[in-house]
């Protein structure tokens, strides 16, 4: 075909999850995504928790949605918390160079950023 352009592949950024579907009390709801504080892990489950302090089972991994939300955000502090910015209410000096993260929600652990990863961590706090 004469003037016809070859198709070539399009690099597409993957969507931007928007809501979660989580089930509780035998009801499915939708858990919007600015309503989410952070997600950890406990005994190899990823667990959201909301703004108003609700939690909630999902059924991915950590990485999965690390990968299913926008790094403007999201930031993966450690192996077990992915926390939204919104959450961060203060950061504060730690022993070792580190960093002590308290959120608007109450963690039940302490959320340290290494050493490692400080300088990345402040500069997504920095660059909104």
């Amino acid at each position: 075909m004469y003037g016809a352009q070859p198709s070539s592949p399009k690099l597409t950024a993957p969507p931007v999850k928007t809501s979660f579907l989580v089930f509780r009390n035998n009801k499915y709801i939708t858990v919007r995504t600015e309503n989410i504080a952070y997600f950890y892990v406990k005994y190899d489950s990823a667990i959201l928790v909301s703004f108003d302090g609700q939690e909630y089972v999902l059924n991915y991994s950590l990485d999965h949605i690390q990968n299913l939300l926008t790094q403007k955000q999201f930031f993966r502090l450690n192996r077990q918390y992915l926390i939204n910015f919104n959450a961060v209410k203060e950061v504060e000096h730690y022993f070792a160079r580190k960093l002590l993260v308290h959120l608007v929600v109450a963690a039940k652990d302490k959320l340290l950023v290494s050493k490692e990863k400080v300088r990345d961590f402040l500069h997504w706090l920095d660059n909104r």
